[in-house]
């Protein structure tokens, strides 16, 4: 499957749910260097994260093809399950969300007043994904994973025809003031929002800038695909920036990635941190998964008339 979305899906899927808006671009300047454009989907339908338009989105489209109840299922480190139990609830559905031990108590108890069923165990991420898999084949459940095995797998495109939603929005934005960013600095984990931001920007923008992936120096799959031309997995320690820490790319979001002209950047735990306590001191609290395109950012040295632009994918309690 060529990812070939439709933008226009997700605003009718999102847009009669309550909380639905579109998120603020806000700008930060620098005593030195350039403002920095900052689109901050810290409370995103009051989900705390980005990840709500992908999987609501997904769960809306998946439900109007059905005439019955379906339970959803998913692997999550956070935010992409409580996007699918959100989804569940709001839409009449049943969601159970495989979580590591590791998942803080405060999130599982939110996942559980989303309605959700959660399933706990000593697994990693990529571990989580198989238990999920077999979860939905021994149960008949729809897995709705934010990554992709294959082209063809239709549940994640669909989250990532979700995230297209936040390009448009920005797209929108840049239309009337003329002012375009010269470059984008995209987080990713397994990739699925970098990939479709990318593609929406690569398609559909009229101004082009550089595109920056970002990755955890722990967890660097996507550049490692890139040099491989191929998916592959990587090895390293568990890093802080835990919504990141993907040592196996989505097999969708690396091929759709190769075709965008982008380059790779990788940041450490620390630089994240830094990053983060940064938008702190500025009133724009994150966790470091969320401050990693600024980490990126502040690593290079761009001109004062540059007009970066990065993503504060999370809220600090996401």
């Amino acid at each position: 499957m060529i990812f070939n979305p439709d933008p226009a899906a997700p605003l009718r899927t999102l847009s009669a749910l309550p909380g639905f808006a579109a998120t603020p671009l806000r700008t930060l300047a620098q005593p030195a260097g350039p403002t920095i454009l900052i689109k901050d989907e810290r409370d995103r339908m009051g989900l705390g994260a980005f990840k709500a338009v992908g999987g609501i989105h997904a769960v809306a489209t998946l439900m109007a093809e059905r005439d019955d109840v379906p339970t959803f299922v998913c692997a999550s480190a956070g935010n992409h399950g409580y996007a699918v139990a959100t989804g569940a609830r709001l839409l009449g559905a049943k969601a159970r969300i495989h979580l590591s031990r590791s998942t803080p108590a405060s999130f599982i108890a939110r996942l559980q007043l989303a309605g959700a069923e959660v399933v706990i165990s000593d697994a990693r991420y990529d571990e989580l994904l198989l238990e999920a898999q077999a979860d939905a084949a021994k149960t008949g459940a729809i897995l709705l994973s934010d990554t992709a095995d294959a082209l063809d797998d239709r549940p994640p495109a669909l989250v990532m025809e979700g995230y297209t939603l936040i390009a448009e929005e920005l797209r929108a934005v840049f239309e009337v003031s003329g002012r375009w960013p010269t470059e984008v600095y995209l987080q990713a984990g397994v990739g699925g929002l970098a990939a479709a931001m990318a593609h929406m920007i690569r398609s559909s923008w009229r101004v082009q800038p550089r595109l920056i992936i970002v990755e955890p120096d722990a967890a660097p799959c996507l550049a490692a695909s890139a040099r491989a031309g191929r998916p592959v997995r990587v090895e390293g320690p568990d890093s802080v920036m835990g919504r990141l820490d993907c040592k196996a790319p989505s097999v969708l979001a690396h091929a759709v990635l190769e075709r965008c002209e982008v380059e790779y950047a990788t940041v450490s735990d620390a630089a994240a941190q830094t990053a983060a306590d940064h938008l702190a001191f500025a009133g724009l609290p994150t966790t470091p998964s969320g401050a990693a395109g600024f980490a990126a950012l502040l690593a290079n040295a761009l001109p004062a008339d540059a007009r970066p632009l990065i993503t504060l994918t999370e809220g600090p309690l996401a």
